[in-house]
């Protein structure tokens, strides 16, 4: 047997799930000869136990074998694949090949004689089974029986299925496979900066900072959207020297709150929080009000210090010294961070290594179990591995989202070393071949270990398609990330259509991560100006389809317009908590400026349902009602519905 799956790098490290996700384990199991074969899954839970599911050939010929198993908690899993020769398929195929053609007719039922016998004897069976077991065998024997019919007998090919009856049998090594909580591969994210949320102007130029009491205030209009997560960026006291003034500026004035990630100052580093926001109680307070409506608090967690930070003098060590004496800022050429100092790994990792655990484990004692970690791609992955193993062997439940946005095998690489989440491409794909390509990415080459998380915008990222693409275009991301993975994210400002960039950058202008920006939700949806009630439909339909919960399942469709963009998630019954099968189906024009009319051509068996059938869709936006087939006329406005999110429903009576 060759080519199991899922497994990364050969088993280096554990291949990826989250408890109630449906994961496909495949095989590729072949023999000499033309004899049948039979493959099987052994799955192992936590606690020891396993469970043996039967493979089938995912195409014939193929010989790749192919079940789906849905792991149902949190631990460490473990699975082998079993080969065996197939004894009674092979009979039954036989026999009713030579007895329809009337050759070797005896022979063929002497020989499932002596096969049902040698199973019957065989005492590991139910003594129901093997009762029938005898019974077959002895008809089997009489000329005056209807033999012909047990060859296709239900029951026994049934109790072949369970209990193979088999002489060869070969298996693979055993493979280890992480399941993680849910939370790790299913929610909806939604950043705010605690700062903006209650601030105030003074007369004087002055301002009066927002605090973790303000921020709560906001807690409810984001859990009424329907969010999961809630992230913070760092909550620490800001240094002031080099501060950045507005729009990333040199000249901070006396009023100029500085960037968060520029961390640290006399008031403390990393375990502080900024006295602006007020105090760990008040911290606590806010956490308990995001439990009490369902959310939980996501940190960034940045490990770099501004040349205030209490690090700088306590540990020299931990940065970079240039030739001329000075400490080496961060870059990312054009751009230039001078109020931040990245920390060196190599002179103390051992320190550093014992400083960031303790920072982590800080937190957590407070109760936060979500981490958003500020560009993990500049460190040593080993130190990453290393952590998010120590923190995770007492917490399992905490969950890292690494920030990288970088070249495609260091990404792959974080998240092969333990991050639960990454950022992703999703944010500059943007045209039907992009999406497709990037779709296909994430749902099948990189889905074992890569969990990406949708985020349409960040403090950092206006792209040029929501610079110009007007509401329509914020529409069409929200609805593609909210469909196309489990795990999706907005930054605060998007709902209301902030689509001015600073000239020459990719950055929203008056960017919030250099002053305050306190925002008037309410006037905005007063005056149709917000895009959050839509939201809330996206994440109300996120909730109440499973097939949406999954990662696997995206199948693309083809249509004939090079703007229209098709694609459905299908869950089958048997992993879903009602027992019925669930499908969604998603057609978006991703030309904000035009109206499309295409034929989309949808494959059938993707969806669950029989080839040439008609079939009743719901529009899950609008709530329109049509009957659909294969080959479906569509027609998309940019303007007013550039987006069909559809579910499959049992059709009326009359129609």
């Amino acid at each position: 047997m060759l080519g199991a799956s899922p497994v990364v790098d050969c088993g280096r490290w554990p291949a990826k799930a989250f408890a109630g996700e449906v994961v496909p384990f495949e095989v590729t199991a072949f023999r000499e000869g033309h004899d049948a074969i039979g493959v099987r899954l052994v799955l192992t839970d936590p606690d020891g136990e396993s469970r043996v599911l039967p493979l089938a050939e995912a195409a014939p010929g193929t010989d790749r074998w192919r079940v789906l198993a849905q792991p149902d908690r949190a631990g460490s899993w473990s699975f082998r694949f079993e080969g065996y020769g197939d004894e009674f398929a092979t009979w039954a195929h036989n026999a009713a090949t030579k007895i329809d053609a009337g050759v070797d007719v005896e022979l063929m039922y002497a020989m499932g004689r002596e096969l049902l016998t040698a199973a019957a004897s065989d005492r590991s069976r139910p003594a129901a089974e093997r009762r029938y077991l005898t019974a077959c065998a002895t008809e089997l024997a009489r000329p005056d029986a209807d033999r012909r019919a047990l060859v296709d007998d239900a029951r026994l090919a049934q109790i072949a299925a369970e209990r193979p009856m088999f002489t060869l049998h070969a298996e693979t090594e055993t493979m280890p496979l992480r399941v993680e909580r849910s939370r790790a591969g299913v929610g909806s994210w939604y950043e705010f900066f605690p700062r903006s949320e209650g601030a105030k102007k003074r007369r004087d130029g002055s301002w009066s900072s927002g605090t973790f009491r303000t921020a709560a205030k906001r807690l409810p209009a984001v859990a009424a959207m329907g969010f999961d997560v809630v992230y913070l960026p760092p909550i620490h006291p800001i240094g002031r020297a080099f501060r950045k003034g507005p729009n990333n500026t040199l000249d901070a004035g006396p009023n100029d709150p500085g960037s968060p990630w520029a961390i640290g100052s006399a008031e403390g580093g990393h375990d502080s929080i900024h006295p602006d926001l007020g105090t760990k109680k008040d911290f606590a307070a806010f956490l308990a009000r995001a439990r009490s409506l369902g959310l939980e608090i996501a940190l960034d967690l940045a490990l770099q210090a501004s040349p205030d930070h209490p690090w700088v003098t306590e540990h020299p060590e931990w940065f970079t010294t240039l030739p001329d004496g000075t400490i080496a800022y961060a870059e990312n050429p054009p751009k230039k961070y001078q109020d931040i100092y990245p920390v060196n790994f190599d002179n103390d990792p051992d320190g550093i290594r014992a400083e960031v655990l303790r920072i982590v484990r800080h937190w957590i004692s407070f109760g936060v179990r979500i981490f958003r970690v500020d560009n993990p791609h500049t460190k040593p992955v080993a130190f990453w591995e290393w952590l998010i193993a120590e923190v995770t062997a007492t917490d399992p439940d905490v969950v890292f989202l690494a920030e990288a946005f970088t070249r495609p095998a260091m990404m792959r690489t974080l998240a092969k070393v333990g991050f639960q989440q990454s950022y992703s491409y999703f944010t500059w794909r943007n045209t039907k071949q992009e999406l497709e390509e990037f779709l296909t990415s994430i749902s099948a080459e990189t889905a074992d270990y890569l969990r990406p998380n949708l985020f349409v915008n960040t403090p950092d990222i206006l792209t040029e398609y929501l610079q110009f693409g007007g509401p329509a275009a914020y529409t069409i991301r929200a609805a593609i990330a909210a469909t196309a993975a489990p795990l999706w994210g907005v930054y605060s400002g998007f709902e209301l259509f902030e689509n001015v960039a600073r000239p020459g950058s990719e950055e929203n202008i008056d960017n919030e991560k250099y002053e305050y920006k306190p925002r008037d939700f309410a006037a905005a949806e007063a005056e149709d100006r917000s895009l959050a009630l839509l939201l809330g439909i996206l994440n109300g339909i996120r909730r109440s389809h499973p097939a949406l919960g999954q990662l696997r399942n995206l199948v693309l469709h083809h249509s004939e317009d090079d703007a229209i963009l098709v694609y459905s998630k299908h869950l089958a019954g048997e992993f879903t908590t009602t027992g019925r099968p669930d499908t969604v189906i998603v057609v978006a024009n991703v030309d904000p400026h035009s109206v499309r009319e295409t034929t989309i051509h949808l494959d059938a068996a993707a969806l669950g349902l029989a080839p040439g059938a008609a079939f009743h869709v719901r529009e899950l936006i609008t709530g329109a009602e049509w009957t659909w087939t294969e080959h479906q006329y569509v027609k998309l406005d940019a303007f007013t519905t550039p987006v069909h999110i559809l579910e499959i429903v049992e059709a009326p009576d009359d129609v």
